[in-house]
């Protein structure tokens, strides 16, 4: 452990402030200090890492033992210890998060409340969608430095103990993320259900990697045909391999890894004992078990892909949750982006009327900016609103009737890059609400919903409602709007057009919901002198 440097503060002088990201994994507790500058540069100051067993607990039995919780308490109480002493004490400095190891467990709530009230820390499990996002923001960077991958379709992979993890990326833009269900601690779980003796192990595990793998590939066939992937790989496991079979690998740059060189060294780790293991390269116990599982997996995929070799980067979990922290909300922007490429995809899949739903997100957009003091929405909100705009009408692919509980269905069913599932949930809840009833307490999803959000989703559907019906005419014809309150009423002005007679009439049939909720009657009016 390197020596802790005197408390510093922030400063005209030094404006430098002191962070720290904690993650708590499937089989260790690892912690990440940093310093940022106000220009969002990472110094980075210390990394620590605890085994543990969380993930054998839940991946076995659904839930963490005591003594494992009682564990975890005593690494995270040194943690605390040692951040006080480097001045970081208030929770804006610090992020705790945990992944599939403790999200899965039936007793996380008393995992999470047990290390609150020994330590003061606040965990919070983070869904798949939350990890796809901070990989992206931990490695975008370096294949934006490289100019091989900067301009190609890069996979970005990474195999855990309970998930893996698949990004697809294409100059700078996401095209795919998906978490599978393969892990080499839950690899480690099949043998020991199967009884499995050790000749036939690793036959037992390929046949259960190579179809996640046939997934992967049907999950990405689309992209493929554009082009070959060039696969990259993060994760411990893999930068274990990397470090004994590359000599002067620069962990700060891509190293690249031929596939044979890692199925062999693969091939010797099977062979070796968990204590041969320890002894030989120096590991952790739990490290031992689940290294050669996870090589496997990433060599299985590697070849699913018809890579020759990997490119291994030395970046983490923690890496961006310290660039998530750098940047604070500046990533917003930056995401939205990445965020509406996905939903216009998911779109595209179920064959909807595109040029309408761009119209009818952009004029929500709109009402939304000019009904900002009679809303009082959180900007977030906002893309919220967008998103179910643009996917309201995909549930026509199945069906016309009852076409709004479809969109329901299928959104959130679905992934959107970047999206936790709560805000899945109301994006599919606001599309559900486009037509036909206003919310009711028994509906599904809606009733599990704080006040808070139902009133949110109540306010964002009544002006979807608006916006479908200022483009009745499918035609885009009604682009510039204005929004005024007056005499009790909401007043929208269309300009550019002389008949809005259609428009006219299906907002006397949709502006019902929006009265309901704003008080206001909704009156459309062609500008004057047009």
């Amino acid at each position: 452990m390197s020596t802790v440097p005197p408390i510093r503060t922030e400063t005209s002088e030094n404006p430098k402030r002191p962070v720290a990201v904690v993650d708590i994994g499937a089989t260790s507790i690892r912690m990440a200090i940093a310093e940022i500058d106000s220009a969002g540069q990472i110094t980075p100051l210390e990394n620590l890492s605890q085994a543990v067993t969380l993930g054998k607990d839940t991946f076995t039995q659904r839930r963490i033992r005591k003594a494992s919780i009682e564990d975890c308490v005593r690494v995270l109480k040194s943690y605390r210890k040692l951040l006080q002493e480097y001045g970081i004490v208030r929770s804006d400095q610090m992020r705790v998060v945990a992944t599939s190891a403790v999200r899965e467990a039936v007793n996380r709530l008393a995992f999470i409340d047990r290390v609150y009230i020994a330590t003061g820390m606040e965990i919070e499990p983070l869904d798949e969608a939350e990890v796809n996002r901070i990989t992206y923001m931990g490695i975008q960077p370096l294949l934006q430095a490289d100019p091989r991958l900067a301009s190609s379709t890069a996979a970005v992979v990474e195999v855990g103990g309970g998930s893996t993890e698949v990004l697809v990326v294409q100059s700078g833009n996401v095209l795919f993320s998906h978490t599978y269900r393969l892990g080499s601690l839950r690899l480690l779980e099949m043998l020991e259900k199967f009884d499995a003796p050790p000749t036939k192990q690793r036959a037992i595990m390929e046949s259960h990697i190579l179809r996640h793998i046939a997934q992967i590939r049907e999950h990405i066939e689309d992209i493929e045909k554009d082009g070959p992937l060039e696969m990259v790989a993060i994760g411990g496991d893999v930068r274990f391999a990397a470090n004994h079979l590359l000599e002067d690998w620069d962990s700060n740059n891509l190293a690249h890894l031929p596939i044979d060189k890692l199925n062999e060294f693969t091939r010797r780790l099977f062979r070796m004992s968990e204590d041969e293991i320890v002894q030989k390269y120096g590991t952790t116990f739990q490290d031992a078990e689940t290294i050669a599982p996870a090589l496997l997996c990433y060599v299985l995929i590697a070849r699913g892909f018809e890579q020759q070799q990997l490119a291994i980067c030395d970046t983490n979990l923690r890496d961006g949750l310290l660039h998530d922290m750098a940047i604070r909300d500046y990533w917003t922007a930056n995401f939205r982006s990445q965020i509406i490429r996905s939903a216009i995809s998911l779109g595209r899949k179920f064959d909807f009327d595109e040029k309408h739903a761009r119209q009818v997100a952009t004029l929500c957009r709109k009402l939304f900016s000019d009904l900002q003091a009679e809303h009082q929405l959180e900007s977030r909100m906002e893309l919220i609103l967008y998103l179910a705009a643009l996917l309201h009408g995909i549930g026509l692919f199945i069906n016309a009737q009852s076409n709004h509980k479809h969109a329901m269905y299928l959104i959130r069913n679905s992934e959107l890059f970047g999206l936790s599932r709560k805000d899945v949930l109301l994006i599919s809840l606001v599309a559900r609400y486009h037509r036909r009833s206003s919310p009711q307490p028994q509906h599904e999803g809606y009733a599990n919903l704080d006040r808070s959000d139902r009133v949110a989703v109540a306010k964002l559907a009544a002006i979807l409602r608006i916006a479908i019906a200022l483009d009745e005419s499918r035609s885009q014809r009604v682009t510039d709007i204005q929004c005024r309150i007056d005499n009790k009423r909401l007043v929208i002005t269309a300009k550019g057009i002389e008949d809005i007679s259609l428009e006219q009439l299906a907002l006397r049939q949709s502006g019902t919901m929006f009265e309901e909720t704003y008080g206001l009657p909704v009156y459309l009016r062609a500008a004057r002198g047009i």
